[in-house]
């Protein structure tokens, strides 16, 4: 990778503030001053260093994203705007979103390039609990909280058993364990309703930042690896 791409996206500044830095001879490879911005060097063994302090390579990167609407969970598509367009660094790293949401609903959203990482939380046979804030065209029923927790019948069969919990007559909060096609719009519709705003708030025990904008991101923090059910490894963020 050239020297200047691998320091912009490792936070240290645009590419021509990057070149900037090498022109004035900040930066040293393997505690050799180099100036060249074209220069190729190899993240998981050189040493890169700008005014002597040493700039990590990060193999694996762990975001939270506050998904916007009108926002498809991809990595790339010709026709709309994805959530991979909202990430301004880690280009190199390959990055994908762990499970999906709606184009229309906004709301937590996990971005990493770790495989197994996306595994632990995605797999069905992990039941990672996922909390939506749901607003509905109609009164929301108090039979519908049995219904849901009975398991919906869709037309591939019985869901899984949900959580509602109504917040007034047209807002509730549902937690489910799986992640069918719009599920939770068809649940709702299933119980005569229609789901007007969707936004995922919570997946296991994380709960999306408040601070975080409509479209904003951050890393996560090392104590919310165990919120999400998981290890964290030092040596791997």
């Amino acid at each position: 990778m050239r020297i200047d791409k691998f320091l912009s996206q490792m936070g240290v500044g645009s590419r021509s503030e990057v070149k900037l830095l090498l022109k004035k001879g900040k930066i040293k490879l393997n505690d050799t001053i180099v100036k060249s911005p074209k220069l190729q060097i190899n993240p998981n063994s050189d040493r890169l260093s700008v005014d002597d302090q040493l700039i990590a390579y990060e193999p694996y990167v762990y975001l939270m994203l506050h998904k916007p609407k009108g926002v498809i969970s991809a990595t790339e598509d010709d026709a709309h705007r994805t959530i991979i367009d909202l990430i301004k660094e880690y280009a190199h790293l390959n990055l994908f979103p762990v499970g999906r949401l709606d184009k229309d609903t906004e709301g937590l959203l996990l971005i990493t390039n770790d495989g197994q990482f996306n595994h632990q939380l995605m797999s069905p046979n992990h039941h990672v609990p996922k909390t939506y804030y749901v607003e509905t065209l109609n009164p929301i029923e108090d039979s519908a909280i049995a219904c849901f927790k009975d398991g919906v019948i869709l037309k591939e069969g019985k869901l899984k058993p949900a959580e509602l919990q109504i917040l007034n007559t047209k807002a509730a909060y549902v937690t489910i364990t799986e992640g069918k096609f719009h599920q939770i719009k068809r649940m709702f519709h299933a119980v005569n309703n229609e789901v007007t705003y969707l936004k995922r708030i919570k997946i296991a025990d994380l709960t999306l930042d408040n601070n975080l904008k409509l479209g904003e991101y951050r890393k996560l923090k090392p104590e919310e690896f165990s919120l999400l059910g998981l290890a964290f490894n030092e040596d791997e963020i």
